[in-house]
């Protein structure tokens, strides 16, 4: 007799998907697979991959000698769905319909869903997401923005904001929903969060808002973005790709590389000094921001993400907020070990799964 013991975890991204099998918490074998332009561009929507994405993960199950009949489940990266509250959702009819729609847009991410259903229904076990993108448990006055037409959205670096805020409450001797943490996620897009009793209450969206990262604008002056939106000089898909993709650390110095900044600076660049601080200025401006928005009981600011590896950038933030609270730092953004523990969570009953329709309806 076949015993499932694994979770198989599916990490689609633009030309790649990242695909694990776990055994409880312990990661056993990972691997990027890789896809060509070429073969990508033969699809007209991101979820018309699905089939070929799943069949790459089915070839590499095979070459590492696994049965699909050893999987207990399979948990995949949530997309763009609706807002919805965190956790960890079984991926219904309804939930695939949304991520196959592309609800709140197009992603690579929306493929999670559907593929691990896809798999899992063929073995008669369940399908999870985690925590996706769409993660909203906005306070209603978060909500405001200014502008009733445009109200203020959370989407957000969800997966990786909750999953380090439940280890270092776990590290704390505390439950999640007894702790407020300032979370800033510091990767090629930047969310800082007030988490409060472990929901997100209020953040940036990195795409549209908050400190510029390696590779995004943040916030800008509403006024000049208007005027330069009108002055003939970009179509609407040039400005947006400026806003998001070539502004940040690549607009000012030509890489997205936080890494090759710091080498600029060490050399001594005074211009890479001044746009790498200021970064780092904005996200600690932030972070004070947050810590504003939990009345300043916040018990812990929590760093994590890419840019965390740097020990310049934490020790400028530090420098600017460990009046608050203790600042701990975690970092990187383990995204496969955060969607197995969801998944792990579920089948040991420690939580239960939310309904997808259920919960976007409430």
């Amino acid at each position: 007799m076949i015993l499932r013991n694994y979770i198989l975890v599916i990490n689609p991204g633009s030309t790649s998907t990242k695909v694990a099998i776990f055994k409880g918490t312990e990661n056993l074998k990972q691997k990027n697979l890789l896809h060509s332009a070429e073969e990508i561009s033969k699809f007209e929507k991101i979820a018309d991959q699905y089939e070929y994405r799943k069949q790459s993960i089915l070839s590499w199950l095979n070459e590492e000698g696994i049965s699909t009949k050893e999987i207990a489940a399979v948990v995949g990266r949530g997309g763009l769905l609706k807002p919805m509250p965190g956790g960890t959702y079984k991926v219904t009819d309804a939930l695939v319909k949304d991520s196959q729609i592309g609800i709140q847009g197009e992603h690579a991410s929306n493929l999670g869903a559907i593929i691990a259903k896809s798999i899992a229904d063929e073995e008669g076990i369940e399908a999870f997401i985690v925590d996706p993108v769409a993660v909203d448990e906005f306070e209603d006055i978060s909500r405001i923005s200014g502008l009733p037409e445009l109200p203020r959205r959370s989407l957000v670096h969800a997966l990786n904001i909750k999953a380090v805020s439940r280890r270092i409450a776990k590290k704390m001797n505390k439950n999640i929903e007894d702790v407020n943490f300032v979370v800033a996620h510091l990767g090629g897009g930047i969310s800082v969060a007030a988490v409060k009793g472990g929901r997100i209450i209020d953040t940036n969206n990195a795409n549209e808002g908050g400190p510029f990262s390696p590779e995004r604008a943040g916030g800008l002056p509403v006024g000049d973005i208007i005027k330069l939106s009108y002055s003939g000089q970009y179509t609407y898909k040039e400005l947006k790709k400026k806003i998001i993709g070539k502004a940040g650390l690549v607009g000012y110095l030509g890489t997205n590389d936080a890494r090759d900044v710091e080498k600029m600076i060490e050399n001594g660049d005074e211009k890479a000094k001044l746009i790498f601080e200021a970064m780092c200025y904005q996200i600690g401006k932030d972070i004070g921001s947050y810590a504003a928005s939990l009345c300043g009981k916040v018990d812990r600011i929590i760093l994590t993400g890419g840019l965390a590896h740097s020990k310049r950038l934490c020790e400028y933030i530090k420098s600017m907020v460990d009046f608050i609270a203790p600042v701990e730092i975690v970092a990187g953004e383990d995204e496969m070990q955060s969607l197995s523990e969801g998944a792990y969570r579920v089948i040991t009953g420690e939580e239960k799964a939310k309904i997808y329709e259920e919960e976007v309806k409430a």
